[in-house]
């Protein structure tokens, strides 16, 4: 087996950051999240089960079999909508499945609550966000529905569209979504981050016309929050926010001389995977790198085993160019890129820190890097570690 140096990569990918005329896209998984101590979606299921009571356990458990949390939602919601007075469908009455969702979606909130989480990961992340100075706006691309992203944003002050306008009830403006960056028809600044979201959030909502639209908080107890985007064919305008993020997704990836980070994601998406593979097949010339906090997904090693431009990053092994091999224990190297013979970068928290410093940062960011880095080290120990992909 071939043998990769962590220091030539750690180098190549300073190079590649410190381009400032590159597009630069972030694409997060659930590893991200569970590096700032919330649940990846297995954990979130487990503990939404917990918190309902028998009847909606028992019928959520049904709905379960041989789905995801995400998928057995989108089962309810089609359910409620195609079933009408007393008939049922998996012992669920449409109206039951809508009680239902909203009872779920509730329980997702709870458990996606931050006021614990540590933000030091997404604070790493805004504050390279903010200096890394790039000629494009920055995309970061999420699958998360908690608030992570937009409270450390906003703790560093940091402007970003999420394609939402307004403050209370923030409405979804597809024509500023669908601009490319750099071009004359851009009506965003190109300093403002864009965070898209492409499963929903906690804070997304569904009024009486069926429009989502954003809050100023997650959402009220007893209503469904607009997570992760039903498939039903049958009502296009509940989807709108998910097709139109998805499709930003994809024109994003195939930008010219691209550089696509990618961490915390499992793979276990075919959806999105296809999308990351094409535009990497696609656009020799963009630059992929994903980087797994465990083992490499088979369906990503083969793909990258042939697509040179895909590089997978995990603690002891690599494929890098198509070649896939173990590290090479490097010589006197600083805790902030090799620790105990892994490429610590495979973890979230400390990708982020690498690029915090691969950006000039100023004196405030500091300070709240400072102070969150040293309320971390002090819950450090308590932590019990675990799988960072989600």
């Amino acid at each position: 087996m071939a043998e990769h140096d962590p220091l030539r990569f750690a180098a190549e990918l300073s190079a590649k950051l410190a381009t400032r005329s590159r597009h630069v896209c972030v694409f997060l998984g659930a590893g991200a999240a569970r590096a700032c101590g919330l649940p990846d979606i297995a954990q979130l299921r487990d503990r939404v089960l917990k918190r309902l009571g028998a009847e909606d356990r028992a019928a959520l458990t049904n709905q379960l079999e041989g789905r995801n949390l995400e998928e057995a939602l989108s089962r309810l919601r089609r359910i409620a909508a195609l079933v009408s007075g007393d008939q049922m469908v998996d012992e669920l009455t449409g109206a039951r499945a809508k009680a239902l969702d909203a009872v779920v979606c509730q329980a997702i909130v709870k458990e996606l609550d931050i006021k614990a989480a540590d933000l030091t990961p997404v604070c790493s992340l805004a504050a390279w966000a903010a200096h890394a100075g790039y000629r494009l706006p920055i995309e970061i691309f999420t699958v998360n529905y908690d608030l992570l992203l937009e409270t450390a944003l906003e703790r560093l002050r940091v402007p970003y569209f999420d394609g939402f306008v307004g403050t209370l009830r923030a409405r979804f403006h597809i024509e500023l979504v669908e601009n490319v960056p750099g071009s004359d028809g851009e009506s965003v600044p190109a300093f403002f981050v864009r965070l898209w979201k492409l499963h929903g959030s906690v804070n997304w909502a569904w009024q009486d016309d069926q429009q989502i639209v954003r809050l100023g908080q997650p959402v009220a107890e007893g209503a469904a929050a607009a997570i992760y985007p039903s498939d039903a064919k049958y009502e296009e305008s509940r989807r709108v926010p998910f097709i139109v993020l998805q499709d930003r997704l994809r024109r994003a990836l195939h930008q010219p001389e691209t550089l696509v980070i990618v961490a915390g994601y499992s793979f276990n998406d075919a959806h999105l995977n296809e999308l990351l593979f094409d535009a990497a097949a696609r656009r020799e010339r963009s630059e992929f790198i994903v980087f797994c906090y465990s083992a490499i997904p088979e369906v990503l090693a083969n793909r990258a085993s042939t697509t040179p431009n895909l590089q997978v990053v995990s603690g002891r092994e690599a494929i890098l160019g198509g070649a896939r091999g173990t590290w090479k224990m490097p010589e006197g190297v600083s805790s902030g890129l090799w620790e105990n013979g892994d490429l610590v970068l495979r973890d979230f928290g400390k990708l982020a820190a690498y690029l915090a410093r691969s950006a000039a940062r100023e004196p405030e960011s500091n300070l709240v890097l400072r102070e969150l880095v040293e309320g971390a080290i002090a819950r450090r120990d308590t932590s019990a570690g675990g799988n960072h992909d989600g």
